[in-house]
């Protein structure tokens, strides 16, 4: 096994670097969004795109609401991956105007989001489970509230809830990390050290899977307050729990007619929600890389990604497939 990763890993490394020595489908931009299981979709696709479709791949390091205006007055990158569409306002718009396809659920479960405290946490004060619970002893949980960093498409909807909680005037404090990072260590060193914590994190991630947390109680779902929310100038925040996300590989208008082979392999790529959080889990416990990430799902799910190829790509990475 340790070699067959190790061939693997010299592949993906070629992949990733030497895509300019083919023609066959040009040069191709990926965005790579800032969290690891947005990346580990990228390095896969990235793979596959070089070794298998000869393409020549330009990977584009961003997040949600960089990604979705470039592409709005840019028509760049020419794929967007992992992308979590419930709040991009703009998505919508986007795909109904013809500048973007969207292909596949790349998280075929859908994007879990929701606010949190530890298990612990819970055990030890189940009134902490609710909003009013935490107002009311903001100091249980620590006084503050972890957020995902700026810029994330949570950024908004996360702090227009957090203006219609009332949990700053009960004295809690909203906290954005600087990255996905430092908001997964904030919970690992809260565990290790059992203590409070409160804050806004998301599944498949190897972070939920490691550590034991239970959801805050939220109003359900309710459409037009989330939509509301998602909005920087929403005029009536209110509160609303998080529907299950949808997120999908989605493509400019002009790549999906200039590589329809490449487009027909993205539509088809797709990880389950326990397929992603096995390989995440993978790479924390071996402190592993987003490329060697990747390489483990490739040499332990070839069955799933060889089905996503055409006859052609089939026969290049035959050699990996074996």
């Amino acid at each position: 096994m340790k070699f067959k990763t190790f061939t693997a890993g010299l592949c993906l490394s070629a992949g990733l670097t030497a895509g300019a020595a083919y023609a066959d489908c040009g040069s191709v931009s990926i965005t790579e969004m800032d969290w690891a299981s947005a990346s580990v979709v990228t390095s896969v696709a990235s793979f596959l795109m070089t070794q298998g479709y000869s393409c020549d791949v330009t990977v584009v390091p961003t997040t949600t609401v960089p990604a979705m205006t470039s592409v709005a007055e840019t028509g760049q990158p020419d794929i967007l991956t992992e992308l979590w569409t419930s709040y991009t306002e703009v998505y919508e718009e986007l795909v109904a105007d013809g500048k973007l396809v969207e292909l596949s659920k790349v998280l075929s479960d859908g994007g879990v989001e929701a606010w949190w405290i530890p298990q612990y946490l819970a055990d030890a004060h189940p009134e902490l489970t609710t909003l009013e619970g935490i107002k009311a002893n903001p100091d249980l949980v620590g006084g503050l509230f972890h957020d995902c960093p700026s810029g994330w498409g949570c950024d908004i909807t996360n702090n227009n809830n957090f203006k219609a909680s009332g949990l700053a005037e009960a004295g809690v404090e909203r906290f954005q990390h600087g990255s996905g990072e430092t908001l997964a260590t904030a919970i690992a060193a809260a565990y290790e050290a059992q203590e409070p914590w409160f804050g806004y994190y998301w599944a498949p991630t190897s972070v939920l899977g490691k550590y034991p947390m239970v959801q805050v109680e939220m109003p359900p779902y309710d459409e037009a307050t989330h939509t509301c929310n998602g909005l920087e100038d929403c005029a009536t925040p209110g509160l609303s729990a998080y529907p299950r996300s949808n997120v999908v590989t989605a493509v400019t208008t002009d790549f999906s007619e200039r590589e329809p082979d490449v487009a027909q392999m993205l539509a088809k790529m797709s990880f389950t929600n326990a397929q992603m959080g096995e390989v995440l889990a993978w790479q924390e416990t071996n402190n592993a890389s987003n490329e060697e990430a990747a390489v483990y799902f490739l040499t332990n799910y070839k069955d799933t990604w060889a089905a996503w190829l055409n006859d052609d790509a089939r026969a290049r990475l035959s050699a990996l497939l074996q």
